[in-house]
């Protein structure tokens, strides 16, 4: 059986990238043969399509970090044909064949069941991104954030994470503050939940080991000085679940914050995630953890052959949300 892939050929200096196509003997090996449906655009993906991060660890692979689709064909137990399923991180696009493809191939501890109270669509929607977002409330609720404690930070608002990271906040609670460079978009933010905003290019984060304590806690995209500027802004007994590096993978700060504040550094990992978790996590976006405002965070589904000409948008930050592929029907 013949099919259609985004394949990405990993080179010295770059990639060179398009569409082939393969056989389902050519895919990377699993136990579950999964007809894709949906997938997504994810920074990471742009990365990979444009060259601009080494991220795949293979010569060549389909990109596409997750996936939503139906069961084909199936070697476990745990899933039959025609069963509706979701894939995100578990090593796609890095390791493994991605859901860039009418086909995808993977093992049986990554798969997901589709939760009751999402579709096929709206598990794209929410993608890698709404997944990492659950995960980083999960360790905020388990370490004890709590409205109460006073206003959440969000940076890197206008992302998929970050927008729904929002929204999430909101609906349980919290005052969320938006920490964004788009000034453009704060009716967007403020629409899914933010009631302040910070503009990054006018913060004077100083240099002092603690500066004044001003949030209960905080969600991270960025990384590097914004991360490290949280460390000694947030309260005594908040938390920071850090999720990205789109600011830079260093962290200069002092221990100063978590000895004499108590402050908690909480990493969030989507990729390396214990089948529980992942099962756990998925749950409860189809319930309490499903934003309100999915269909304002992921406005676009584009054609799969309209792929190609999407990454530079995300390269230049000129994305708000996500955006959903349908690679099939």
């Amino acid at each position: 059986m013949s099919f259609k892939a985004f394949r990405i050929h990993q080179q010295d200096k770059g990639v060179s990238v398009g569409f082939e196509q393969m056989e389902v003997d050519d895919l990377t090996p699993g136990e579950v043969l999964v007809q894709v449906t949906y997938s997504g655009i994810n920074f990471k993906d742009a990365l990979a399509a444009t060259g601009k991060g080494k991220i795949l660890r293979s010569s060549v692979l389909n990109g596409g970090i997750d996936f939503s689709g139906i069961v084909a064909g199936s070697d476990s137990a745990r899933f039959s044909e025609g069963d509706e399923v979701l894939v995100c991180g578990c090593g796609l696009s890095e390791t493994r064949d991605g859901g860039y493809a009418e086909f995808a191939r993977v093992p049986v501890n990554c798969i997901v069941p589709l939760p009751d109270g999402l579709s096929l669509h709206d598990a794209m929607a929410l993608g890698t991104a709404g997944f990492t977002a659950a995960l980083a409330m999960i360790r905020l609720e388990e370490n004890h954030q709590s409205p109460p404690h006073g206003p959440v930070v969000v940076t890197g608002a206008t992302g998929g994470v970050g927008s729904i990271a929002i929204d999430m906040l909101a609906g349980k609670g919290f005052e969320v503050v938006a920490f964004t460079g788009k000034q453009d978009q704060y009716d967007y933010l403020r629409q899914l939940g933010a009631s302040d905003f910070i503009d990054r290019a006018s913060v004077e984060m100083g240099s002092k080991p603690l500066e004044q304590a001003q949030w209960g806690g905080a969600v991270d995209n960025v990384g590097g000085d914004t991360l490290a500027w949280l460390t000694r802004t947030v309260k005594p007994m908040g938390n920071i679940a850090a999720i990205g590096l789109a600011g830079g993978f260093k962290l200069e700060t002092t221990v100063m914050p978590f000895i004499l504040r108590g402050v908690s550094l909480l990493g969030v990992n989507s990729v390396m995630m214990p089948l529980e978790m992942r099962d756990r996590a998925w749950q409860r976006l189809g319930a309490d953890l499903k934003p309100a405002h999915l269909d304002l965070i992921a406005p676009r589904t584009i054609d799969f052959d309209e792929l190609p000409s999407a990454f530079d948008d995300y390269m230049n930050s000129a994305v708000t949300g996500r955006t959903v592929v349908r690679i099939g029907q």
